[in-house]
């Protein structure tokens, strides 16, 4: 696939002026909210793997793939596309030849740009780049009164307002929460409209039918053009392995449409270890790889050159309680190690975000995101799925846990920048004029850099007690909470071409009319 856009100028796109939109929302409450673009990382990712190791769980898996193989269920197509393209197809399980998958890997692309309708949000997927994008997937949330209770598409929408609004978010994302007020047939046009009209960077598509996923690309090739859509990226869709060793056709279904779309997919297993995959961080590994490098290579069957992400979610099963626990070690070990995987074989990875098992934005939670979000950077994961807002194990969206994560992944981009050497980085000037004894505070290069020099955290308190104490004793969830307020109170709608509003709101009218109601 080529990576260049064609000569066409995609529909609904335009770029930011300092008035519009941006200059009303700064005029609403004195709000001065700076979007940082997607990083490009200074810092080296972190081997945690020898080269020793990785051959030897790659060895182990090509045994695997050839031994025990991946089942394909619900999907005779791509049994016989697989059989045609040489594996030994048997009732609906494959088995890979040593090497066929990662020969069929190679014309993925290594990096590519998902375009966002207003081109200064585009970003660009692999290599050293990474990009941070919102929660996904909960039914419940926790809003800004602290009850937890089903999401609503009022949550959805205000979701993606925050996305859009918080600095460090690179991408709107998708199921941000689960509309349980619409019916399951037909919010997930409501969910793709809603990351059009409110925001304007870029989103991901509908995984939960293949229709769907129709629905989802032929909605944007309504904002962006049929033939850009064709040759360009504009969508990246969550494709879940269903562990241990396993696709169902639902997921084998959205990534057939995504893929000849020439859409992205993060091919992505889902793994509690201990019970979807073994104990040993080394035996995950290889699980991953058979499950991740069998549908990566399915993609390319399907189109060769279409963009497809290395992705795996892994966290630890609590041998106690049977739940998922999170922010273990164990968890990110295979984060690192599947992440060595990724560049071993020229793919863009997904991983990380702030997770945690926690029901409140309280210190577990820090701590929990914290031991997520931190070997994610080391690792150098290039699309950071659920960086902001998870709650709970995944069920819930919080609204003050995606302000504390949003606070957090700003400091992430600043670490990731490295060290400035600059002329200015290295800040001779100063030393000479301060000399021996002195202070730094009134010299020349403090002035002209102080409102950017170290990172200023919107949640913490560094204040005096007796100052803090003055405010309101106010905890760090609290001051969250305020500032999701006023964030969506400040927030004010991208420009959006009318016409394709219009068609947009015309296209879901249709598709809502033609089927009944239905809730499971």
């Amino acid at each position: 696939m080529s990576n260049e856009a064609v000569e066409a100028t995609p529909r609904g796109r335009g770029r930011r002026t300092g008035g519009g939109a941006s200059g009303r929302r700064q005029a609403r409450g004195g709000m001065k909210l700076t979007s940082l673009p997607y990083i490009h990382r200074k810092l080296e990712p972190t081997d945690i793997l020898s080269q020793e190791s990785i051959e030897l769980i790659e060895h182990n898996a090509d045994l695997l793939m050839e031994e025990v193989g991946v089942v394909y269920s619900e999907d005779e197509e791509a049994l016989g596309m697989w059989k045609d393209a040489g594996a030994d197809v048997r009732g609906d399980r494959v088995h890979f030849p040593k090497g066929l998958c990662r020969e069929l890997m190679k014309t993925a692309p290594a990096s590519f740009t998902q375009h966002a309708r207003n081109p200064e949000r585009s970003v660009e997927i692999g290599g050293k780049t990474t990009v941070f994008a919102p929660v996904y997937g909960p039914p419940f949330v926790r809003d800004l009164e602290g009850e937890r209770r089903y999401a609503t598409i009022d949550d959805f929408q205000n979701f993606v307002k925050l996305a859009y609004m918080a600095p460090a978010m690179h991408h709107s994302g998708g199921t941000v929460c689960e509309p349980c007020d619409i019916p399951v047939n037909k919010r997930h046009l409501d969910m793709v409209y809603s990351h059009v009209k409110y925001s304007d960077k870029p989103f991901m598509g509908s995984v939960t039918a293949p229709e769907r996923a129709e629905d989802t690309v032929e909605m944007a090739k309504l904002v962006f053009g049929e033939e850009f859509v064709d040759q360009n990226c504009v969508l990246v869709s969550l494709i879940n392995c269903n562990s241990p060793m396993t696709l169902d056709g639902t997921m084998l279904g959205a990534l057939k449409v995504y893929a000849r779309a020439n859409q992205a997919s993060i091919v992505s297993p889902f793994i509690v270890g201990g019970a979807m995959s073994p104990v040993t961080v080394a035996g995950t590994l290889t699980q991953v790889l058979c499950e991740a490098t069998s549908a990566i290579a399915f993609s390319q069957l399907c189109r060769p050159g279409s963009p497809v992400i290395f992705g795996t979610f892994a966290t630890a099963i609590s041998m106690q309680s049977g739940a998922p626990a999170f922010g273990t070690p164990e968890p990110a070990q295979v984060l690192m190690g599947a992440a060595q995987f990724a560049r071993r074989y020229n793919l863009p990875f997904r991983s990380g975000g702030s997770l945690t098992g926690s029901k409140l934005p309280d210190a577990q939670a820090a701590y929990e995101s914290a031991n997520t979000l931190q070997p994610a950077m080391a690792g150098g994961v290039n699309f950071m799925l659920h960086a902001a807002g998870w709650l709970e194990g995944g069920l819930v969206s919080s609204y003050e846990k995606f302000i504390m994560d949003a606070d957090q992944l700003a400091a992430a981009q600043k670490m990731a920048a490295g060290i400035d050497m600059s002329e200015n980085g290295l800040a001779l000037s100063a030393i000479r004029e301060v000399g021996p004894g002195n202070h730094y505070l009134g010299c020349e290069h403090t002035q002209q850099n102080f409102e950017t020099a170290f990172f200023a955290s919107t949640v913490a308190d560094n204040n005096s007690y007796e100052q803090w104490e003055v405010e309101g004793s106010m905890r760090a969830e609290q001051r969250a909470n305020l500032t999701a307020r006023k964030w969506l109170d400040a927030y004010v709608a991208p420009d959006l071409d009318p016409a394709v509003d219009e068609a947009l709101q015309n296209f879901i009218r249709t598709k809502k009319d033609s089927m009944p109601d239905a809730f499971s």
